[in-house]
């Protein structure tokens, strides 16, 4: 059997940087000579297993995270990027972006987060303009950034897990003696007698437009009628994690580096509810549920007593070094195809920052379908071939004058890990051919023979000919 080799000089770079070590050093400290270090890290070298499991065990790094793959999430944000009309001109090939991603990955994500500034702007340019045009008083002040977007990359850099929550939330269990049948009362009960906090279920006239409300002042917790049972116990715990863990939650948004307060508050809120998350589902119950369930996302929500969503969007945490469960990815659309939330801890999956999702995927029949579960086979572009369950999930409103919202939910995972899923039970994993093509979205998705295309490509002309009609105005015709 021959060893498993990687091209990973860029991260052996990284960490010798890190390290404020030498080649020379860190080449003696593997027994190694500098000049087979240095080929590695210009990956002229593969770095072998022997040697990875030897870097691991001298410098303690966790062995799995450092030969994850996680250049195919970077090239796929550079294609993005460079299937934008300003690089038209330009010569740039698919091989030119994989080297920038395998040589100087800081550097990519760097463009990417350029363009994606670029593009921010664009859009503040394009509201500040309407309303010029609408003749509203121009407040240049009031143009907002994308906090959200900043908050997102960070989640998704740390695969929406963070151990020092987790622990916090494992503790609680025990400091509280947290009572798995009657998880809100226990809650409710910690908060009193901890924190001298009380909590009172409110009538919706009372709370409006607000679910959940913490006053200071009377040190109260105040949860709106109209909130499900999983919905309540979740805005409790995240309210522990607030009051108890501030300190650890702020610290690791400090690490964050974000430029504006608005993503700081926004990623602490996101913090707090990793927290509840994991009270709720504690990792290695919910790990072994999950397991043994084949991650039967109806099950789980009874077991745990969450809701799908939640299940969901736990599914997607489990990354912890030595207990990960499959890599899942996990979108939330509304019904006009708005992105409002997502989480992968699979490299190659990548979802478009700008746009809505490919009208192909059947995240978007979950609407017309109420509480049914869909599966689907669906191939990107470059081959990778992925499945998924969608399934519509409904938000409580506040009555008539504010209606429920309506959201659809995926999850998904690479097709190697389908088959511990028993939503794949009965599916052909092997069939490739079955599968859907799909794309990211229709401005950066190539397949010029989709009849649902919206827009055509970033990278592609327009070439009208009023002497052929095509099923869409963006569909290639030939005459055979």
């Amino acid at each position: 059997m021959s060893e498993k080799k990687a091209m990973l000089g860029h991260k052996v770079r990284r960490l010798r940087r890190d390290l404020k070590m030498t080649q020379a050093q860190m080449a003696e400290e593997l027994g190694i000579s500098a000049s087979y270090l240095n080929l590695i890290e210009a990956n002229q070298r593969p770095l072998t297993v022997p040697l990875l499991l030897k870097i691991a065990g001298v410098y303690g790094i966790d062995m799995a995270s450092f030969a994850e793959d996680d250049e195919t999430r970077l090239v796929a944000g550079l294609k993005e990027v460079f299937a934008d009309p300003l690089f038209e001109t330009g010569d740039i090939k698919n091989q030119d972006m994989k080297e920038l991603a395998a040589v100087a990955p800081t550097l990519g994500q760097a463009v990417v987060q350029l363009y994606r500034a670029y593009r921010e702007a664009r859009q503040d340019l394009s509201a500040l303009a309407e309303s010029m045009v609408d003749g509203d008083k121009v407040q240049p002040g009031n143009v907002q950034a994308f906090p959200q977007e900043d908050v997102g990359e960070f989640f998704q850099a740390q695969l929406n897990h963070f151990p020092e929550v987790e622990t916090a939330a494992e503790s609680l269990w025990l400091d509280a003696d947290l009572d798995s049948g009657d998880l809100y009362g226990s809650l409710a009960a910690h908060l009193h007698k901890s924190h001298s906090v009380r909590v009172k279920l409110m009538p919706v006239d009372v709370m409006g437009s607000a679910v959940c409300r913490y006053d200071r002042h009377s040190r109260r917790v105040l949860v709106s009628e109209m909130l499900p049972p999983a919905a309540r116990t979740f805005h409790l715990a995240a309210q522990i994690g607030l009051l108890k863990h501030r300190d650890l939650l702020q610290g690791i948004v400090t690490q964050g580096g974000f430029s504006s307060e608005d993503a700081k508050r926004l990623a602490l809120i996101g913090l707090s509810g990793v927290f509840a998350g994991a009270v709720m589902m504690p990792y290695g119950r919910f790990l072994q549920a999950a397991r043994s369930l084949r991650y039967d996302v109806e099950l789980l929500m009874h077991r745990f007593g969450a809701s799908f969503e939640q299940v969901c969007h736990r599914l997607t945490a489990l990354q912890r070094p030595g207990a990960k469960g499959v890599p899942f990815f996990f979108l939330r659309i509304d019904n006009a195809g708005n992105i409002s939330k997502r989480f992968s801890a699979t490299p190659g999956f990548h979802f478009a920052r700008f746009g809505g999702a490919c009208p192909r995927w059947n995240i978007h029949d979950a609407f017309r379908l109420p509480g049914a579960i869909q599966t689907q086979l669906a191939r990107l572009p470059d081959g990778t071939t992925y499945f998924s369950i969608a399934r519509r999930v409904v938000k409580p409103g506040g009555g008539w004058k504010r209606p429920a919202r309506q959201f659809a939910i995926a999850l998904g995972t690479d097709i190697a890990h389908a088959g511990q899923l028993v939503y794949a039970d009965g599916v052909d994993l092997s069939n490739l051919e079955a599968a859907t093509p799909i794309g990211v979205n229709c401005r950066i998705c190539p397949r010029l023979d989709c009849t649902l295309r919206a827009f055509p490509p970033l990278n592609h002309r327009l070439e009208a000919d009023e002497h052929i009609r095509g099923i869409t105005s963006y569909v290639e015709v030939g005459v055979r």
